[in-house]
């Protein structure tokens, strides 16, 4: 940054810096992550080519800082509702009988034993479309073969799961 970037930016936080953090305070409800936000605002301003040459530096920090806060709240929902299903699973665990766990556990090793007596690719393309969440189309070009090929590898394997009762 050169020499007047720099006097540019310093003058900028002196005239705008508490009303940019007061201005986050009530968008986050929290002036330590308001802090935070202003100072990553300053920091990616910093590190902008040209930041002096704006039309409305003023403007485009606003709209920064306040698209930074709307990622803040994002990353804060995200992280409190993982947190609220740990704690609702957690507790689901706690509520869970003895009884329940055996059966639990005895389903756990039918569903094993019915996937090791699987041929390798249709475990392969089981596998690929229920825990991977994949197509048909794309388990046939991870796996180098055609969809018909794919479907008849998960109707076997759906076969050998309700022979092996589960």
């Amino acid at each position: 940054m050169t020499k007047a970037n720099m006097k540019w930016l310093e003058h900028l936080i002196q005239q705008h810096g508490t009303a940019l953090e007061r201005f986050l305070t009530r968008k986050l409800n929290n002036a330590e992550d308001a802090a935070e936000v202003a100072q990553e605002t300053f920091l990616k301003l910093h590190n902008l080519e040209h930041a002096n040459e704006l039309d409305d530096a003023k403007a485009f920090m606003y709209r920064m800082a306040g698209n930074m806060a709307i990622d803040q709240i994002r990353r804060r929902d995200v992280h409190d509702k993982y947190i609220s299903s740990e704690m609702h699973d957690e507790s689901k665990y706690h509520d869970t009988s003895p009884e329940q766990l055996i059966s639990a556990q005895q389903q756990l090793q039918r569903v094993e034993q019915a996937m090791n007596g699987m041929s390798v690719k249709a475990r392969q393309a089981f596998l690929l479309h229920r825990k991977s969440g994949l197509s048909y189309a794309q388990i046939a070009e991870e796996m180098n073969t055609s969809v018909s090929s794919v479907e008849k590898l998960i109707i076997q394997a759906l076969k050998h799961c309700r022979q092996a009762a589960i």
